[in-house]
């Protein structure tokens, strides 16, 4: 149960953080078939996905990131687009967010590649 309420607090978090640079908070936690999605995100010029992790250091966070992830959001990403008028063309960005135990936030914009 903590390690659920850390990880919401630490989405909440990159959340917040996103919306203070003008990017609009679609989904939290969306659910598809082939997985969940921590952030889902509009910015201006794509659509984001973005993985959060939460661990004592950002090096421990990010290191929580396992390529069977990066598939499963993949997958899913591509689901969700599916559902937006663009479709499979829309242009997508995957970020990932390390939050460390103070609550300080390592954002990484275009993290990994995409499908």
């Amino acid at each position: 149960m903590r390690a659920w309420l850390s990880g919401q607090a630490a989405e909440e978090t990159v959340a917040r953080l996103y919306e203070a640079r003008g990017v609009v908070v679609l989904a939290r936690r969306w659910r598809g078939e082939s997985g969940e999605i921590d952030l889902v995100l509009r910015a201006p010029d794509s659509y984001v996905f973005c993985e959060v992790k939460s661990a004592p250091s950002f090096d421990a966070a990010l290191a929580r990131l396992r390529r069977g992830q990066l598939e499963r959001i993949y997958r899913a990403a591509s689901e969700y687009i599916g559902l937006t008028p663009e479709g499979q063309l829309a242009p997508v960005r995957f970020d990932v967010a390390a939050v460390d135990a103070t609550g300080a936030v390592d954002l990484r914009e275009a993290a990994f590649g995409h499908f």
